[in-house]
């Protein structure tokens, strides 16, 4: 066994609602984190409005060159859930950071977790 990458999770409560409501806001944040956490993206962010009634909100996927970024939103709680996983390490804090700065959530839980490849 060894790390093959890390990944972060991360829930935000109480966010800033036209922030999370906002498909260009959530495509500059996409573009911003990658910037900061120094990856490459592989092409365009997606960012989606999908669901119903309390699942409702919208959801981002960032491509990157060592893996993904991918968020939801929810609209009725105000909350968003934000996973950076990378085969290539990146900084937590800077990652917390940005969160802060585009969604201006009251309080953020995060964990990490090494990924572990099995060989053979």
């Amino acid at each position: 066994m060894k790390t093959w990458g890390w990944e972060m999770l991360c829930d935000l409560g109480y966010c800033d609602l036209a922030s999370i409501k906002n498909p260009e806001h959530i495509k500059a944040f996409a573009s911003y984190l990658v910037a900061q956490i120094d990856m490459v993206a592989f092409g365009e962010p997606i960012v989606v409005h999908f669901g119903s009634e309390d699942k409702m909100g919208y959801t981002l996927v960032q491509l990157i060159e060592t893996s993904n970024i991918t968020a939801h939103f929810s609209e009725d709680t105000c909350s968003a859930f934000v996973n950076v996983f990378s085969c290539k390490p990146f900084e937590t804090n800077v990652v917390l950071d940005v969160l802060q700065a585009f969604f201006n959530p009251r309080f953020i839980k995060h964990t990490m977790h090494d990924r572990i490849s099995y060989t053979h």
